[in-house]
């Protein structure tokens, strides 16, 4: 059943010692909905405003939700409560430089998808420091809540007779579907820079900080123009607050040591390339930079050069002189594989096989992918030029490792898989018993336009009400 609108809340009632009043006919809207307390959750009020405020979140994300938002929202939000009561009682606290850097990601996405900054406030009618200001609450306390489920969680297994019964229980045409994967090993070798290039970039990025220095251009203006780190470019170059272990360490000296805002830093190297920096704000342990990004241009000699040594190797893995995981363990200069024999790791977020060797092919960067799809199980490529995450140009060789077919779940080769659904199940089911517990010991007003709402976890309206 469909509860009744937010909007038709009649009346005078109290609530925690709050007194609360809707405006009668001699006095017009003099509250704003924000004054509203709809919900109580033990002390913490729930506000019209704040189911409002998530609707215009879902509806900027493009998320599509089936039911009563008016009876959806306030009972999320009324979960969220009792899981930070909870943690309030045993210290949990969030890492702020996780917050913040999920804060700027979700701030960009909005740009983009709305157009611009401007609009963004518009559709909000809010500044987007106060935007910043309410998603840095809402994002602490998801990974708050988050860390409280998993210490509700903790030390929860599945036996192997549990995973063959959960196994056994699914309808065979609920099984999850397995799409093909591939494993793939890779050498990669970093062309020599010639010094007059790095001489070249350094001296571009003086003439860079002494234009700033003496007011004769602005730090964000020549970083949406020559910035080459594509994701603050267009930001003028801010890259948010974050913490000291989110930077490159060295990087993270020369920020955190900024104190003069009107002053750029000497020039950082990286393995991305060469920057300059100018502090915009400090707060504790976090810090928000501009930042510009040059990288040496790699020029036709080094690839060349660097594609013949790559040729010397790959023809000893052919002739069977040396073996594929001892080459990469000698040779390459890829920092997350060398000490894994060359094999690759998904590291996707949005992947089911993260954390795995396992990739769709969608998965993998495009210019392996590209290669990789050419291949056969055991064949090693040619020589061929990639960019890494970092923007950098390597040359490299990949070798497919093997490769697994599309198909149904099954106990014999995706028992992880299966394992993986089945601690999920069992955990969800723990999570589950706590809510409801918690829902009885904890003293929750609902007002009356909001008792009929179907709800997930019946037990919000108590008999006192």
């Amino acid at each position: 059943m469909r509860c009744k609108t937010a909007l038709s809340l009649l009346g005078l009632f109290s609530i925690g010692g709050i007194l609360l009043a809707q405006p009668t006919q001699d006095e017009p809207q003099k509250r704003s909905i924000a004054d509203q307390v709809v919900w109580m959750v033990g002390d913490e009020p729930i506000l019209l405003s704040d189911i409002e405020y998530q609707k215009l979140i879902l509806r900027s994300e493009g998320q599509g939700i089936e039911g009563d938002l008016d009876c959806i929202i306030p009972e999320r939000i009324a979960i969220q409560k009792l899981f930070l009561n909870q943690a309030k009682i045993d210290s949990i606290e969030a890492n702020e430089t996780q917050v913040n850097r999920m804060v700027e990601m979700w701030i960009q996405n909005a740009i983009s998808q709305l157009g611009s900054k401007e609009k963004l406030e518009e559709y909000f009618n809010k500044k987007i420091s106060q935007i910043r200001e309410e998603q840095a609450v809402q994002m602490r306390n998801e990974e708050i809540v988050r860390a409280m489920q998993q210490k509700i969680a903790q030390g929860i297994q599945v036996s192997p007779s549990e995973i063959s019964i959960f196994y056994k229980s699914i309808p065979k045409d609920s099984l999850p579907f397995i799409p093909k994967t591939v494993e793939v090993e890779i050498i990669a070798l970093q062309p020599q820079i010639p010094l007059t290039e790095i001489d070249r970039v350094k001296s571009v990025l003086r003439s860079y900080a002494d234009d700033i220095n003496e007011g004769k251009r602005e730090f964000s203006t020549i970083a949406r123009l020559y910035s080459e780190d594509k994701r603050t470019a267009l930001q003028g170059g801010e890259y948010g607050f974050v913490g000291k272990v989110s930077l490159d360490p060295t990087f993270a000296t020369a920020v955190f040591n900024l104190s003069d805002k009107t002053r750029v830093s000497p020039i950082i190297k990286t393995d991305e390339g060469y920057h300059i920096a100018q502090l915009i704000e400090k707060r504790g342990d976090l810090v928000n930079f501009r930042h510009i990004l040059v990288r040496p241009v790699v020029d036709e000699a080094a690839l060349s050069a660097a594609t013949k040594r790559m040729d010397s190797i790959a023809q000893l893995i052919e002739e069977g002189k040396l073996a594929f995981d001892q080459a990469a363990a000698l040779y390459s200069e890829d920092k997350n594989t060398y000490n894994n024999g060359g094999l690759m790791i998904n590291s996707s977020n949005e992947s089911d096989f993260a954390g795995s060797s396992s990739f769709r092919y969608e998965d993998l960067p495009q210019d392996i992918a590209k290669i990789a799809h050419e291949l056969k199980v055991g064949q090693v490529s040619k020589p061929f030029t990639m960019r890494t995450e970092k923007g950098l140009e390597q040359v490299a060789i990949i070798r497919l490792k093997e490769e697994h077919p599309e198909h149904i779940a099954n106990m014999n080769t995706d028992f992880r898989t299966i394992k993986e659904m089945a601690l999920a199940k069992k955990r969800s089911k723990v999570i589950d018993e706590w809510i409801r517990t918690k829902q009885k010991a904890t003293h929750i007003y609902i007002n009356e336009a909001y008792r009929n709402c179907t709800f997930q976890y019946p037990g919000w309206v108590h008999e006192e009400q």
